[in-house]
């Protein structure tokens, strides 16, 4: 059985915009581009009609793989105990002599640490999972050791 995807509302709403627009919009331009190749004859020396194929290949793939993840996801639901971090949570999380960090624990698929999202499956999203706020962590990054606190779970 494949392992889950773990997903939250608004990034299972973004793949289904995605997979609709990659079904229609998108499919419908490759076909045009194909049709346009396949008309200029010679199909063996036809630069067009080989980057279309290979365009639709990878397309193709992308849908097979966003269907695949829709059909295994588990939409996380806001958990209501925040006594300690799940998926789903906004996790406030010092080391020492730097300022705080909130991060969004969410799924593989949806991680972003840029952006303040990370993995449940990441060094530090696996360290503080199932942690209480006051608890200490320390994880090993590739980066080497790091120690920090969690401040907040909400």
């Amino acid at each position: 059985m494949p392992q889950p995807s773990y997903l939250t509302a608004e990034g299972e709403a973004k793949l289904r915009v995605e997979l609709e627009d990659l079904k229609g919009p998108r499919r419908e331009e490759l076909a045009q581009r194909l049709r346009s190749a396949i008309q200029m004859g010679d199909l063996s020396e036809n630069a067009d009609y080989h980057k279309a194929k290979e365009d639709q290949a990878f397309l193709e793939g992308r849908i097979q793989e966003i269907e695949f993840l829709l059909r295994n996801a588990v939409i996380i639901e806001k958990s209501a105990n925040i006594d300690v971090v799940s998926i789903g949570d906004h996790v406030t999380i010092q080391e020492d002599g730097y300022p705080p960090e909130t991060y969004h624990v969410v799924g593989a698929k949806e991680a972003d640490p840029r952006n303040g999202r990370i993995s449940n499956e990441s060094p530090i999203g696996r360290a503080i999972m199932d942690k209480k706020a006051g608890d200490t962590v320390e994880v090993d990054a590739p980066a080497g050791k790091m120690k920090f606190k969690i401040l907040k779970i909400e």
